[in-house]
């Protein structure tokens, strides 16, 4: 029998906390497995039944329960629908952590989550020895010839859409081209700002870090990007690795309180999102509990602030037809939905063309593309239609997993559009003098 406990680091639940859900089935509209599959298991309210009675004691964890909260986006779509305030998402992490303590499901995609979470994201010197060899891959003839002969495709099908679906590796990492600490362009300092580098965005998605520094400085803002962060932790919490994700929270911590700052930017969903409940996750740390609280209050998404801080940027008119898809952990995890609209509607010219469910999941959920390919090409190809329906040229979202899993969509699916981060688009309507 699994002891009931409150703490959110990968013990399922209280029996208080479990019994919120009154099961009145509201999340099932808002759920992208129960809308594929229509089985009870499969949707929010079937699955806290299913927590629920491994956490009483009443059924062992099987790997038919391993298969159901793995199964699950994490897109937290059923939070926003929920009359009683249920956070299923903290439900859905500590069950998949008592399943992994269990050894129940696939080994293989356990050896996966694994492997890629505690050995390569979360060692930055690990991740970049990884990237840059997955660089010389992706630019090699090697890649070229085993996707033209069909030689991958042979030995596996599923392996060969992986391969396409990973980001492109910067050519230079975002630590390299970033300098520790930035001025404003104008001088005159607005905002102290640190700003999370991360892991996935610092050695592929180098591009819209710059980007994000850029605008940030163009706005006034002094810019503190520490050498010695980390990744986030928010990838190994969702997968039910609390313990890795502590260690990855306490490092941040004592990196970014070595100097003052006003609020912590990030361009990443699920790393804002996540930073956000540092606070939660540290709360019966004696050593860090109070720190947490003080670093979560001070993490802001980019367009958050950009937004909140009423931004003045002068932009250049721009003849662009855009549309936005809103990540999940912006969307539902944070409830940033308005903000970065307000802030594109800025933009002279833009033609902003609302996307129908723009918060309905993407399929990309951190790993799941890789985890359950199949199962996220469904949900994706929802996306793709929609996006083409608004004929827009441009489609822009605020999290490194959904760019590329919609990069990869247009062209698995045949949907003329360019994929960008909205702060990449601010900083290519940027005009050269700001006097903001």
């Amino acid at each position: 029998m699994i002891k009931l406990n409150s703490n959110l680091a990968g013990v399922l639940p209280s029996d208080d906390i479990l019994s919120q859900c009154i099961h009145c089935g509201m999340c099932l509209a808002a759920c992208p497995t129960y809308e594929m599959t229509k089985l009870e298991r499969s949707s929010p309210r079937g699955r806290i039944r299913l927590i629920k009675s491994v956490a009483r004691g009443e059924m062992q964890i099987t790997d038919i329960f391993a298969d159901e909260m793995n199964f699950c986006l994490d897109c937290q779509a059923c939070e926003t629908a929920c009359p009683a305030g249920v956070k299923y998402g903290l439900m859905v992490e500590a069950a998949r952590a008592e399943a992994d303590k269990a050894g129940a499901g696939s080994f293989l995609k356990r050896f996966i989550k694994r492997f890629a979470l505690k050995y390569i994201l979360a060692s930055n010197k690990n991740l970049k020895i990884f990237s840059r060899i997955l660089y010389l891959y992706q630019k090699s003839r090697i890649r070229k010839f085993i996707h033209s002969s069909g030689f991958i495709r042979k030995i596996s099908p599923h392996l060969a859409e992986i391969d396409k679906l990973a980001p492109r590796v910067s050519a230079k990492f975002s630590d390299k081209i970033i300098k520790e600490s930035i001025l404003p362009l104008n001088g005159e300092v607005k905002y102290r700002i640190a700003f999370l580098k991360g892991c996935l965005m610092n050695v592929m998605f180098a591009e819209i870090n710059k980007d994000t520094v850029d605008v940030l400085s163009a706005y006034g803002c002094e810019v503190y990007t520490p050498e010695n962060q980390v990744c986030c932790g928010s990838l190994h919490a969702h997968n039910g690795d609390f313990e890795t994700a502590e260690k990855l929270a306490k490092q941040n911590i004592k990196a970014f309180m070595q100097k003052q700052y006003d609020f912590l930017i990030s361009n990443s969903a699920g790393c804002s999102a996540f930073m956000k409940q540092y606070g939660d996750l540290l709360k019966n740390d004696s050593e860090f509990s109070l720190e947490a609280e003080l670093f979560s209050g001070k993490v802001k998404d980019i367009m958050e602030f950009l937004s909140e801080a009423g931004i003045q940027l002068n932009f250049k008119e721009i003849q662009e037809k855009v549309t936005y898809h809103d990540a999940c952990h912006l969307a539902h995890a944070q409830k940033i939905i308005e903000q970065p609209r307000n802030v594109l509607k800025r933009i002279p010219g833009l033609d902003l063309i609302p996307l129908e469910e723009s918060t309905w999941c993407c399929g990309s959920a951190g790993i799941y593309n890789i985890t359950r390919y199949d199962d996220s090409m469904v949900i994706l190809e929802r996306k793709m239609k929609n996006i083409k329906n608004t004929n827009a040229e441009i489609v822009l979202t605020g999290n490194p997993g959904c760019i590329s899993q919609i990069e990869y969509g247009a062209k698995k699916f045949n949907v003329d559009v360019q994929v960008m981060h909205p702060v990449s688009l601010l900083k290519k309507c940027l005009n050269g003098n700001q006097n903001a």
